[in-house]
């Protein structure tokens, strides 16, 4: 079981987990053109909050997660509320090659800084995009690592202009990145720290 599957229960019960999907989700609407006929993948859906947010807008949604966990929990919500156009799947798209499809856009939140080989997941990533299809990745701008604090193996939030050029390396190109949501963490007694999260989109070629 990994941290993600002992977080699993609770995460909904968070406030700040919704506020930070619906600025997500409200930044994607206004920078990518979504349409109905629109097939994505939430990379690292968690619980599928910011799916749920976006299900209307889009043909189909494949919310995918390495979570054993938060994948269950998503199919519960997704039974729950009775919406056809939404699948969760438990799949380590890190580790593993996704053969079943392409999708026309690719987004994620707070996901990348976890992930080892960010360079090998955007290589991935454009792989399963449509030609003209979107990536949107929102995640921390760089910071001093006391977001996760010690003992935290990921990466300390991203350079951003680093994170485009590796971005279009990849093919991409009409890369965009705004800042989307602050969190406050209190991260010593008597300190609270504000840590800003971007969201880049780009197209495929």
């Amino acid at each position: 079981m990994n941290e993600f599957d002992i977080k699993a229960a609770s995460w909904d019960q968070n406030p700040l987990n919704r506020q930070r999907s619906e600025a997500v989700v409200n930044e994607i609407k206004n920078l990518i053109p979504l349409n109905p006929g629109m097939a994505a993948l939430e990379y690292g859906a968690g619980t599928g909050i910011a799916s749920l947010l976006l299900k209307d807008k889009l043909r189909e949604i494949t919310l995918m997660d390495s979570s054993s966990e938060m994948v269950r929990i998503t199919e519960e919500k997704i039974a729950s509320v009775g919406v056809t156009n939404m699948k969760a799947l438990n799949f380590d798209l890190e580790h593993r090659d996704y053969t079943n499809g392409k999708f026309d856009l690719i987004f994620t939140q707070m996901v990348l800084h976890h992930v080892a080989d960010v360079d090998a997941i955007i290589e991935k990533f454009r792989q399963l995009l449509n030609p003209g299809g979107y990536l949107a990745i929102a995640d921390l701008y760089e910071e001093d690592g006391s977001f996760h604090g010690e003992g935290f193996n990921g990466h300390k939030g991203f350079n951003i202009e680093n994170l485009s050029k590796t971005i279009k390396d990849h093919s991409f190109i009409n890369i965009h990145h705004k800042t989307c949501f602050v969190i406050e963490r209190k991260v010593s007694e008597t300190e609270v720290k504000q840590f800003e999260l971007f969201l880049v989109v780009a197209n495929v070629c």
